[in-house]
């Protein structure tokens, strides 16, 4: 580590403040080449437990730096493996819970970078998330975020997560992500929420059930096809499901080419082929939605969704 890196960090360390300037700094005597030491990285956690005011300038270069450090630092490149995501969550979870929202962004940011990394980092994400939304404290919640609901920069953050490419079913959403999704709707239901919160839960637990079956990783250029699809406010979940039902079954892997439909020479007329649950699919759903001694509304847009795409395949019992 150079002492001009080390007296900068130090020093912001020591004061619980650091410039625009002195962050400029550090990008150009530490990190002009985009590789960093593990003692600098130390540092910059240091720095970062340490300042009282964590400036979008600072969140930016912590979250840049560090997230390049865990990524590539272990070969081979773009794969974190179970050490590094052991050390990085131990880092951040010093008191059971992540205090700044850099460190959250960093791990949202690692996920996202990675071409893989353990489970146990991305439940770890979410698991914070969680805590914070049900506790209504945390890194989330200061400023003019609201103490109450879900927020849309939890909702945000949420939808990054899971969608990440690294970790828990890539680039789609797991049972376990699904059911987190359910708890959150239900400690939420009377609260004031984002208007994401809706189209999230409700395209979230969707996904689970009718847009991936399998369990293949997906590659990242799928992984890009899907965010967009789930960051599209305007597009509905059938378009998605009839995309993926035209797909030859063969192209690509167990769920055809959502990249390249025009090859598909088999290809189903979406109007004549509707998105099947299987028996444990709705069976999981039929147990969710009975924890609840009625249907609130956003049980009842779920079910809508998945009623249409499956031809009133399921309806829940009385």
């Amino acid at each position: 580590m150079s002492m001009e890196f080390g007296d900068i960090a130090a020093q912001a360390a020591e004061n619980g403040a650091i410039s625009a300037e002195e962050i400029l700094a550090l990008r150009q005597v530490g990190w002009a080449d985009g590789q960093m030491e593990p003692e600098e990285a130390e540092s910059l956690f240091l720095a970062n437990d340490a300042l009282s005011d964590h400036s979008p300038e600072w969140c930016d270069f912590f979250v840049e730096a560090l997230s390049a450090f865990v990524v590539n630092t272990v070969e081979p490149h773009g794969y974190v493996d179970q050490e590094m995501a052991d050390e990085l969550v131990s880092r951040i979870d010093r008191d059971g819970k992540v205090e700044t929202i850099a460190e959250l962004e960093l791990l949202v940011r690692v996920l996202e970078k990675a071409l893989n990394a353990p489970d146990s980092l991305k439940a770890y994400a979410l698991q914070q998330i969680e805590a914070i939304v049900l506790s209504s404290e945390g890194a989330t919640r200061h400023g003019e975020l609201t103490a109450d609901g879900i927020n849309a920069t939890e909702c945000a953050l949420l939808r990054r997560v899971v969608f990440a490419s690294g970790g828990d079913r890539p680039a789609a959403v797991s049972q376990r992500e699904a059911e987190m999704l359910f708890r959150i709707k239900d400690a939420t239901l009377y609260e004031t929420n984002a208007p994401e919160w809706r189209d999230l839960f409700v395209k979230g637990v969707a996904n689970y059930l009718l847009g991936f079956g399998g369990s293949e990783p997906l590659s990242r250029e799928r992984a890009a096809e899907l965010e967009k699809f789930m960051s599209n406010e305007a597009a509905g979940i059938g378009g998605f499901i009839g995309r993926m039902l035209t797909s030859k079954p063969d192209i690509d892997g167990a769920f055809g080419s959502l990249l390249d439909l025009s090859e598909a020479e088999d290809a189903l007329d979406p109007a004549e082929e509707a998105a099947q649950l299987t028996e444990s699919e709705a069976s999981w759903l039929q147990d969710m939605l009975d924890t609840d001694e009625e249907l609130d509304e956003l049980e009842k847009a779920l079910i809508a969704f998945i009623d249409d795409e499956t031809g009133g395949q399921f309806l829940p019992k009385p």
